[in-house]
């Protein structure tokens, strides 16, 4: 198999052992005791850290979790941070100094699965404020590392990558409706960064607001419903904010006719059982505050 990471993963350690050992957790930490089996054989020690605001651990270990079984691995033992034992199983579990791992103890999750009687592994993640932390420990009978590339074309939940249809008159629409979503905006996955541009939106809004010191807008920021509440609202404030920042820094509109905000998953425009409609919440818009 060649495990897919997310596009903003970067390697932090790559541990190559041909005759080692790993205790492998197999159960949470109870009792003053944590389960584990121990394997010998070619151990590989990786972890990788992912650029990106707001993630929550599930959001991290889901789609490496798919990979894993679609794969052929069954999944032995899997726990989320309290129900893992907490400070304690942290602490009786393998993990690589820092800074090639980051554990929170607050927000992490593990899981164990094997392939066969060869083959173990251990997949723990973590956060930290600006990243994800990922560290995966191998054990097989022969030199077989685990193939790892970024991802090409998988996202991570949050606002729109990808650019969207603009109307012919952004500002039009805002003066008209109230709002206007900027549909051209991208950012880099899983991030709160605005792209380079240019922007024919951001054109638009500057023009707009320059021609008249007097028009206020607010910025929000929206998400799909993937992942907690509070982290998707951090997110989409955090992008909003990108957007003032650059209407400020780069076409000089002044930042007291601005403001940004974000509604996480609490403003839907379209269903978020789809893969379209969570496409579609994902969004940054404008919101015409006074035209006086």
């Amino acid at each position: 198999m060649e495990l897919t990471l997310p596009a903003a993963a970067t390697a932090l350690s790559d541990e190559r052992v041909a005759m080692d050992s790993y205790d492998l957790p197999t159960g949470p930490y109870a009792d003053g005791q944590m389960p584990k089996e121990s394997f010998e054989g070619h151990v590989t020690r990786q972890s990788w850290r992912v650029a990106a605001q707001g993630l929550t651990s599930l959001q991290l270990l889901a789609p490496l979790r798919e990979q894993l079984q679609d794969a052929g691995y069954d999944i032995v033992f899997e726990c989320d941070t309290l129900d893992c034992g907490g400070f304690d199983f942290r602490f009786e579990t393998e993990v690589l100094p820092a800074p090639a791992m980051h554990v929170d103890l607050s927000d992490f999750r593990f899981l164990s699965a094997q392939n066969g009687p060869d083959d173990h592994l251990g997949l723990l993640v973590s956060r930290s404020a600006n990243a994800g932390f990922i560290q995966l420990i191998r054990v097989t009978k022969d030199a077989q590392a685990l193939p790892v590339k970024p991802s090409t074309g998988a996202v991570l939940p949050g606002i729109a990558e990808t650019p969207r249809p603009l109307p012919s008159d952004p500002v039009g629409v805002l003066v008209a409706q109230g709002h206007v979503v900027l549909g051209d905006l991208t950012f880099e996955t899983g991030s709160a960064s605005l792209g380079e541009g240019p922007y024919a939106s951001l054109d638009a809004l500057a023009e707009f607001l320059l021609d008249d010191p007097s028009r206020r807008i607010a910025l929000v920021g929206h998400t799909d419903a993937v992942g907690a509440l509070d982290n998707n609202i951090a997110l989409s404030k955090r992008r909003a904010a990108s957007v003032l920042e650059r209407l400020a820094a780069r076409y000089g509109v002044p930042r007291g006719q601005m403001s940004a905000e974000g509604m996480g998953y609490l403003a839907p425009i379209a269903p978020n059982q789809t893969p379209e409609g969570r496409e579609t919440n994902r969004r940054v818009e404008a919101v015409l505050l006074n035209t006086d």
